[in-house]
């Protein structure tokens, strides 16, 4: 089993713990360490895993140490959570990367098993392929979601790399992937080829300017995921205070922002923080996505799957072309659109489908403008 492979955390960052006080989250989680041994498994409810692997990086930041994103990490405190979170170690790197991505497909399925959600720190952003695969065993569609200012498919010749993961990922046989939506891409960094196969696949993106412009936006697309990656090299240099940044990207603010909506998300299963910096600043953002990813997760609203028999209001627009249906849950107060599968549009027992949208949806859809994502969602299915 690719767990027993887990490297415990190392004593020096255990001790470092003495002098927090008792509320502290170090004190507070189950930790794996050479004198406690693994943590039991059974009732984990988040398991944290450290991954050093960086051989397939496009931009390589093998500077990084995770002890010291851990040290950050534990010397918070802990919001009304009640439920166990597990910090499992290190993945110590396999003979090579695909190595590598076999051990971690193999965890990821185990503790997906056991319905513990992963997160995963460190790393290059292609770690989110084995991520991918773990799906396939079970048949699996999977909605992914990359936060990052670039899309990640192939330009050069190399299959796979921090820079290509994407491409690698459409082009495997049979293939799961049902939707891949990117938050924060910054044009000038996006080749045409590159947005016209986004577009020719019904992938959905956002802007970085519209991003930040309001946060809100991202919500439904990180309701949908199953996975979600965080490329740290996405935010801007101010935010990481590291000088091989980026002079635009995601501020601080923004990323929690993002890694609570991911967190609240029922379906989101696997959340990774990639292409890591090595600065004091970097340590303690890391530690507070993580942080609001824990606060999001202990907000669930446990609306998945949607049932709407109960607990939402229906409204049913007509608009010049079609009618549309919207759902609007009673207890979160999020929003749902009916999608009907056009394969059985003549079909008596036509089947359908909800899609997370947001409130301007449903007003856009008022006022006779059928919104993008259900444009993009119907020529997907």
């Amino acid at each position: 089993m690719s767990l027993e492979s887990l490297v415990p955390v190392s004593e020096e960052t255990v001790s470092s713990m003495v002098l927090h006080p008792k509320q502290a989250l170090g004190k507070n989680i189950d930790i794996h360490t050479e004198q406690q041994g693994f943590p039991e498994l059974k009732g984990c409810s988040i398991a944290i895993i450290g991954l050093s692997e960086i051989r397939n990086a496009f931009f390589p930041t093998s500077d990084y140490k995770l002890e010291d994103f851990r040290k950050s990490f534990y010397s918070l405190f802990p919001g009304n959570w009640n439920f166990r979170i597990c910090d499992l170690g290190n993945l110590p790197n396999g003979a090579s990367p695909e190595d590598t991505y076999f051990a971690l497909k193999e965890i990821c399925i185990h503790l997906r098993q056991l319905n513990i959600v992963c997160v995963f720190i460190g790393g290059s952003h292609d770690l989110i392929f084995p991520l991918y695969q773990s799906y396939q065993a079970n048949n699996q569609l999977v909605n992914l979601v990359s936060v990052d200012n670039q899309f990640d498919f192939s330009q050069e010749e190399e299959l796979i790399s921090g820079r290509s993961y994407m491409s690698r990922i459409i082009m495997e046989q049979p293939n799961f992937l049902y939707n891949f939506t990117n938050l924060g891409y910054q044009s000038y960094y996006i080749a045409q080829e590159e947005l016209d196969l986004m577009e020719k696949l019904h992938f959905d993106t956002l802007k970085l300017g519209a991003l930040l412009d309001n946060v809100a936006q991202s919500e439904p697309f990180l309701r949908d995921a199953n996975i979600t990656g965080i490329d740290m090299k996405s935010l801007s240099w101010q935010a990481v205070n590291h000088p091989s940044g980026f002079p635009n990207g995601i501020d601080a603010r923004t990323i929690c922002a993002l890694a609570r909506y991911a967190g609240i998300s029922d379906r989101m299963e696997l959340f990774g923080v990639f292409e890591l910096f090595n600065t004091i600043v970097s340590h303690q953002l890391l530690a507070q996505i993580i942080w609001y990813f824990i606060e999001g997760f202990s907000s669930r609203f446990g609306e998945y799957p949607v049932l709407t028999s109960t607990g939402f209001t229906r409204y049913t627009v007509a608009l010049s072309d079609i009618e549309m249906v919207f759902y609007e849950s009673e207890k979160s107060k999020r929003w749902w659109m009916e999608i009907i599968n056009k394969s059985y549009l003549n079909n008596k027992n036509k089947t359908t489908a909800l899609l997370s949208c947001t409130h301007q949806d449903y007003l856009e859809a008022c006022n006779d403008k059928i919104p993008d994502k259900w444009w993009k969602a119907t020529k997907r299915i």
